[in-house]
């Protein structure tokens, strides 16, 4: 079959795969008061189900998987869920972005089971800052672990900063100083609306092009997109082994070359982050000789997928928050 492109000519070889949607971090952006799972919560995918999925993705065309949560350290079986992935016919990479509480004790090991890129949230180099940010005093301990991931070869080490005006917009000698040596990417992300987050949105949203401006002043040079990179524009300077990104979703034709899909925990496709549906693909995952109605379900519902997202419009679709589609 003929890889998967909508009306307005976009590819997707990019698939972002929540495999739980709790999350052991209190971000003041995401969960300020933590996970809290009701009486209606649905188990996630099992291991069979999240392999019969993949199976139906790279039919067609998909290569690039992204594991994500809320936190996917929280589930027991992850290493095994990596495992798997990693031995689906046509995945050719296998990411995973974590809060990174886990790094020191379990990197290796996932690395073995096959992850060959990661992202860390990390949203400040200020211990303090961070501790206030994600309720947790952790930061050391993370960086510690992303150095290890340096130390041990992995082929794509990024950092994810969510940008907050007030808190941590003023960080960027810090970052530079940290990316002098480092061969890590930092990828600032513009703070977006979700559906519980607004009086916090109008607090601390800065647009990221400020940011993008002062790069720019200082000799840092945009690089060209790869086909099936995450949205972010990528920057780098001939006095850095690191680079930045910048993930400015607010910023015109932010849209224009999106390449990814997402899956919830529980097995809907999500054509957009900010959609105003999901469709239901876990009844296709039952059985492996589902596979072929699984690929057409997934065919048929691209069309579905629109232009761009309505942020400007503070239209935020079913996302009440990012840990509950995998952002």
């Amino acid at each position: 079959m003929s890889p998967l492109a909508d009306r307005y000519g976009r590819r997707f070889p990019y698939l972002r795969l929540s495999v739980i949607p709790a999350c052991n971090f209190r971000c003041t952006y995401c969960l300020p008061h933590g996970y809290h799972a009701d009486a209606n919560t649905t188990a996630p995918l099992s291991l069979a189900e999240i392999t019969r999925l993949l199976r139906g993705f790279t039919e067609l065309g998909m290569h690039k998987l992204r594991i994500t949560g809320g936190e996917p350290s929280v589930r027991h079986d992850l290493t095994d869920i990596l495992r798997t992935a990693a031995a689906v016919p046509g995945v050719t990479k296998v990411a995973m972005t974590t809060n990174g509480t886990l790094l020191t004790r379990r990197l290796h090991e996932w690395i073995d089971a096959g992850l060959n890129a990661i992202n860390v949230s990390v949203d400040s180099l200020d211990r303090a800052v961070f501790a206030r940010v994600t309720g947790h005093d952790r930061l050391e301990d993370i960086l510690h672990g992303v150095d290890m991931a340096l130390e041990a070869g992995l082929p794509s080490v990024k950092l994810n900063a969510v940008l907050l005006r007030d808190v941590n917009d003023d960080e960027l000698p810090g970052w530079l100083d940290y990316l002098r040596d480092r061969r890590v990417g930092v990828r600032f992300i513009e703070l977006m609306q979700t559906g519980d987050n607004l009086p916090f949105f109008r607090d601390h949203h800065v647009r990221a092009e400020k940011l993008e401006t002062q790069l720019l002043e200082s000799g840092w040079q945009a690089l060209p997109r790869a086909a099936d990179a995450g949205p972010a524009r990528e920057y780098l300077h001939p006095d850095y082994a690191g680079r930045f990104g910048i993930i400015a979703p607010y910023a015109k034709d932010f849209c224009a070359g999106c390449n990814r899909l997402r899956v919830t925990a529980t097995g809907d496709l999500r054509l957009c982050l900010f959609g105003e549906f999901g469709i239901p693909l876990r009844p296709l995952l039952q059985a492996d000789d589902q596979l072929d109605d699984l690929v057409r379900a997934i065919g048929g519902q691209i069309g579905r997928k629109e232009q761009g997202h309505f942020l400007h419009e503070g239209r935020t679709g079913i996302t009440p928050h990012l840990a509950s589609t995998g952002g």
